[in-house]
């Protein structure tokens, strides 16, 4: 099983991939896609303004039909026709460099219908906000079903991404049918803390971690000594270095090894390994509030679970795609080895036989989903049948 190879390039099938795992209608997709199609010949980054419009020209055309549905009392149908309108809009979003016109403009309105489109479908999604540093991390909170205090799991973002395309990963909904909820947070350096409140990534994910678990254990439907902690692409490296240095956390898994960013940054300025976005150096220094490329290395330095990961205590699992065009493979090996103090380790590594081989199972996230699921239901208490 590989990517879905619609474009010529690797950054534009990534957002194509995730938002077919996402949600998308292939229909909607091959009419987004069609217009844009030779666009994509020009680069990674050219073309990027082509892609927003015509991404955003289909969530417009959902928005209003939606509008119809809600006119007619149809809210139901009108609720999922918003879903996939916010996600197009985010996917379009992520691909624009920072500061491109219309990019706040179109985060915000996928914001207000994805808000709607959950209202209206009464899915199990619930927003908060948690009080962090410099300001507050804003959430969305899956509840499992049941009486009494229940295991949860803090899902955290990678580089590039945000709460709702975790929450749309399904996750939330494979550890909510195994008996556990599901905190998915847009930390520092993502989503709408990056966007709306300016506050950049840092390495020391304990620090907003802790604050999740703080909230988490306030929270009645919560038992406190089952809380476990996952991250996709690069939580890879927030993760595990937050159940290294939070010891409230009880269980952990990665989606995607990171063990050692702070070195692919060098590979990637040789070149070696695909970017997981166009503009890539304009956006990490965005995303670390760095002011120059110097900056942003001297701000990278941390970005390493070398020394960190036999800090770990509880079980741990980490998986990876064996043909991951961005992190090596190696990575998952190296962070897997160095768990020698965790009681029970797993390493998983998806191959061809079942699929989710490249980077996060772009091509097939169905199988990295029930595997965490699987874990976390293993050793947080919940079940597996």
């Amino acid at each position: 099983m590989a990517l879905f190879q619609y474009f010529p390039n690797y950054v534009w099938n990534l957002s194509l991939a995730i938002a077919l795992e996402s949600g998308a209608q292939i229909g909607e997709i091959v009419d987004m896609c069609q217009p844009i199609r030779d666009a994509a010949n020009n680069g990674t980054d050219a073309g990027t303004a082509e892609f927003l419009a015509e991404w955003v020209k289909m969530a417009d055309k959902l928005i209003g039909l939606a509008d119809e549905d809600e006119a007619k009392g149809r809210t139901l149908s009108a609720g999922t026709k918003l879903q996939r309108a916010a996600l197009y809009l985010l996917t379009a979003e992520r691909m624009q460099g920072h500061g491109h016109p219309g990019r706040g403009e179109t985060f915000a309105k996928a914001l207000a219908a994805f808000d709607k489109g959950v209202a209206f479908t009464h899915e199990n999604c619930t927003r908060v906000e948690i009080p962090i540093e410099g300001g507050t991390m804003p959430a969305l909170y899956t509840r499992a079903p049941g009486d009494g205090p229940r295991p949860v799991v803090v899902y955290c973002n990678g580089l590039d991404s945000c709460k709702e395309l975790l929450f749309w990963s399904r996750l939330p909904h494979a550890l909510a049918a195994r008996g556990i909820s599901t905190l998915c947070v847009d930390q520092p350096g993502t989503g709408e803390t990056l966007r709306l409140q300016n506050l950049p990534a840092i390495p020391e994910s304990e620090r907003w971690a802790s604050k999740a678990v703080d909230w988490l254990e306030a929270q009645l439907d919560v038992d406190p000594t089952r809380i476990g902690m996952t991250g996709i692409s690069l939580g890879g490296h927030y993760a595990p270095r937050a159940v290294a240095f939070e010891p409230r956390f009880a269980s952990g898994a990665v989606w995607g090894a990171n063990h050692n960013w702070a070195e692919v940054q060098q590979k990637r300025l040789r070149r070696e390994g695909e970017n997981p976005v166009p503009h890539y150096w304009a956006h990490v220094m965005w995303v670390f509030g760095a002011s120059d490329m110097d900056d942003f290395f001297r701000r990278a330095e941390g970005m390493t679970l070398n020394g960190v990961m036999d800090r770990i205590t509880v079980p741990f699992l980490v998986t990876h795609g064996a043909e991951d065009r961005q992190i090596s493979v190696d990575y998952a090996h190296q962070s897997y080895d160095q768990l020698v103090n965790s009681p029970r380790r797993e390493l998983k590594i998806f191959t061809p036989r079942e699929g989710g081989v490249e980077h996060v199972g772009a091509d097939n996230m169905s199988f990295g989903r029930d595997h965490i699921a699987d874990w976390f239901a293993e050793t947080l208490g919940g079940h597996t049948a």
